[in-house]
């Protein structure tokens, strides 16, 4: 059993402070998103699935673009290129199979901005 409070938050990007942990085929991400905050369009190998716990985050996807309220998931396919912006302080937790390695070192501007591909 793993509590979130035990895990150090880490802000790898303005508005985004993200605790990580990690399954044996998956990683799990929980965050803590300031309104207006962005997420710069990216991609990755890994398949990415995001519950929005509270709030309202603008997804965009291959070029479409949702908005996901409290209760709503929205799935990141693998290499879709996909990018957000949080238009309420939100907490969204997302699944990501398999695990990011690229985590395991650290929430970094690199891996969440897309410098990092895989």
């Amino acid at each position: 059993m793993v509590d979130w409070k035990d895990i150090a938050a880490q802000t790898p990007i303005p508005g985004f402070t993200g605790r990580v942990m990690h399954s044996d085929s998956m990683t799990f991400a929980l965050w803590r998103i300031d309104a207006d905050a962005v997420l710069p369009e990216h991609q990755h190998v890994h398949e990415q699935v995001v519950h929005v716990l509270n709030g309202t985050f603008e997804l965009t996807v291959d070029g479409r673009t949702e908005t996901l309220s409290r209760g709503q998931v929205g799935v990141i396919p693998s290499n879709a290129r996909h990018s957000g912006r949080a238009l309420a302080d939100c907490v969204i937790l997302d699944a990501f199979s398999p695990v990011r390695e690229d985590y395991r070192n650290g929430l970094t501007s690199a891996v969440i901005g897309g410098a990092a591909k895989g």
